[in-house]
C-alpha cells in the first residue's frame, strides 16, 4: 500500500528540498545553499503529506498501528523497534483520515488498514478494557512502560478512543466492510471500563492500574493537564459510565482547577498543575484532548476552552519573543515548548522549564490557535534550516542554542500536526467527533456548551 503516484512525486521534491541530514550540527540556509520557494497552502501540504507518512508507510508491519519511535540513525537502544504506542496509534487513524480527504491515500486503503488495526485491538492485552502505554506490534503483549506501569493506562486509551471513533465517524457504513469496521470500533470502545478505573468508587479516575502492582503507580488525574478527553470519553460510555461528580470532584478538584492569573498578559482561565506553582504546561496539553474535541465553542462552567487553549498557545509565543533567557533563535518565527526528545534525554519543555529547545511540533499544532505566529515557524524552518526536516516532516527536537538536534521522530510529536493544522484548514476531525451522539451524551451529562453540526 503506497501513497498516489501523484503526492509521491511531490514528496520526491519535496525531499530533493529538504535533504534530510544525518550529522548532529544543525546547518543553515546560508551553510546548506538550498533555495526553496514554496507558498503557504503548499508548506501545509507538504507538511501533512511528511508527517501523516509517519503513520502510513513507518507504521508497526504486524500491526498497522503507530510504532513509538522512528529513528532514522536506526538507533532502537530505548524500546523495540516494534513498539506499538496506544495513544500515538489514536492520532494516527485521525491523520490518515487527512490523508485520505487530501487524496495521499486510498479510501478503500486506508479501510483495509483499519480493520488491521482493530483486529489487532481486539486480540491485544487489555486490563479492564484499557490498553498499556506500549503494546509489542508482533505479539500484541504489553510492553512495560515502566517498572510498574505494565497494565491498563486510561489516558493513552482515551487518545486510542478518540481516534476510533472519529474513524467510525467517517465511513458511512455503506458496504460490509464499512459496516463491519464500524461495528468492530463499536465493540472496543463499549468494552473500556472507564467506572473501573476509580478505584473502588473514589471520585476521581486513576490513571494506572497493573495485574502485578495493583493501584501502586497511585495517580489520581485532577485537572488542569492533557486529560479532559478521558473525563468526557468515561462520562459518554454507553455502557461503563462515570457520573457528573466525578468530573467535578476529581478533574475539577471542586472548582479548585479555576484560575484568575495571567501570564504575559494573558488569561490563564485554569490552574495548569496540581501539585507545583508552574503557570502553564508544556504545549501538547492544548493539543492532545482537542484533535478531535472542538475548543472552538466549547465550555462549562470553569472555562471557555478556546481560550484556555488559544492564551496557551499566545502564551508560549510571547515568551519567546520576550526569550529572558536569551537562547539562539527564539522570537517570533521560532518557538514553541513541548514535552519531546531533549539534548540530555526526554524533557517536558515549558516557559518556566525552558533549556533552549524547540519542539516543531508546539507552534505547528497550535495552527487552530495562532495562525499566523504558525506559519511564521512553518516557513521559517522550511526555508532557511532544511536540515532539520526529513522524510517524516520537522525532527522532534532541536537547539540553536546547542547546536543541537536529532534525526529522530516520536509519534506522539508527529500525530498531532497534519491533524490540528486540518482542523486549521477544514475542520474535518472536530466536525467528526463532536457528531457522534454519545460524545454529545457525555459532554450534555457534563454541562458542557459546544457548537452543534
Amino acid at each position: 500500500m503506497k501513497f498516489s503516484t501523484f503526492y509521491i512525486t511531490i514528496l520526491i521534491m519535496a525531499l530533493s528540498l529538504f535533504a534530510c541530514k544525518q550529522g548532529k550540527k544543525h546547518t543553515s540556509k546560508e551553510e546548506s545553499g538550498s533555495q526553496i520557494k514554496l507558498t503557504e497552502s503548499s508548506l501545509l501540504d507538504t507538511i501533512q503529506y511528511q508527517t501523516i507518512n509517519y503513520f502510513w508507510e513507518g507504521a508497526e508491519p504486524n500491526s498497522g498501528l503507530a510504532t513509538e519511535r522512528l529513528h532514522l540513525d536506526d538507533d532502537y537502544s530505548l524500546s523495540p523497534k516494534q513498539t506499538v504506542t496506544i495513544g500515538g496509534s489514536g492520532f494516527g487513524v485521525m491523520a490518515i483520515l487527512v490523508g485520505v480527504e487530501r487524496g495521499f491515500i486510498n479510501k478503500e486503503e486506508a479501510l483495509d488498514r483499519f480493520l488491521k488495526n482493530v483486529d489487532f485491538l481486539e486480540k491485544a492485552d487489555r486490563f479492564h478494557g484499557a490498553w498499556p502505554h506500549w503494546l509489542d506490534g508482533e505479539t500484541g503483549k504489553v510492553l512495560a512502560f515502566s517498572k510498574k506501569d505494565n497494565g491498563g493506562d486510561l489516558v493513552e486509551t482515551a487518545f486510542l478512543i478518540q481516534g476510533l471513533l472519529t474513524v467510525a465517524e467517517y465511513f458511512d457504513g455503506n458496504t460490509e466492510k464499512e459496516k463491519q469496521l464500524v461495528f468492530k470500533i463499536d465493540e472496543l470502545w463499549k468494552s473500556v471500563e472507564w467506572d473501573w478505573y476509580t478505584k473502588g468508587g473514589e471520585d476521581v479516575l486513576y490513571w494506572h492500574w497493573s495485574p502485578s502492582y495493583g493501584w501502586d503507580m497511585n495517580f489520581p488525574v485532577g485537572g488542569y493537564n492533557e486529560c479532559l478527553i478521558m473525563y468526557v470519553l468515561a462520562a459518554a460510555s454507553p455502557t461503563h459510565p462515570i457520573s457528573k461528580s466525578i468530573y467535578e470532584k476529581g478533574w475539577a478538584r471542586n472548582g479548585k482547577i479555576v484560575s484568575n492569573k495571567k501570564y504575559y498578559g494573558e488569561d490563564l482561565v485554569l490552574n495548569y498543575y496540581e501539585h507545583d506553582n508552574h503557570s502553564v504546561g508544556p504545549l501538547f496539553w492544548a493539543h492532545y484532548s482537542y484533535l478531535g474535541l472542538n475548543p472552538n465553542g466549547l465550555s462549562d462552567q470553569y472555562a471557555d476552552y478556546w481560550k484556555l487553549t488559544q492564551n496557551q498557545a499566545k502564551i508560549h509565543y510571547k515568551y519567546a519573543v520576550d526569550n529572558p533567557m536569551q537562547y539562539k533563535g527564539y522570537g517570533d518565527s521560532l518557538w514553541g515548548l513541548t514535552s519531546s526528545y531533549s539534548i540530555k534525554g526526554y524533557h517536558g519543555h515549558r516557559p518556566e522549564s525552558d533549556v533552549g529547545v524547540i519542539s516543531p511540533t508546539a507552534a505547528l499544532s497550535s495552527f487552530p490557535y495562532t495562525p499566523k505566529e504558525s506559519m511564521n515557524v512553518l516557513k521559517n524552518i522550511y526555508k532557511n534550516h532544511d536540515s532539520l526536516v526529513g522524510r517524516y516532516g520537522p525532527y522532534d527536537a532541536f537547539s540553536f542554542e546547542s547546536n543541537w538536534y536529532t534525526p529522530r521522530y516520536l509519534a506522539i510529536d508527529q500525530g498531532p500536526i497534519p491533524v490540528m493544522i486540518e482542523n486549521y484548514r477544514t475542520g474535518l476531525l472536530w466536525d467528526l467527533f463532536m457528531k457522534n451522539k454519545e460524545v454529545q451524551s457525555g459532554l450534555d451529562k457534563l454541562g458542557f456548551k459546544y457548537k452543534k453540526n
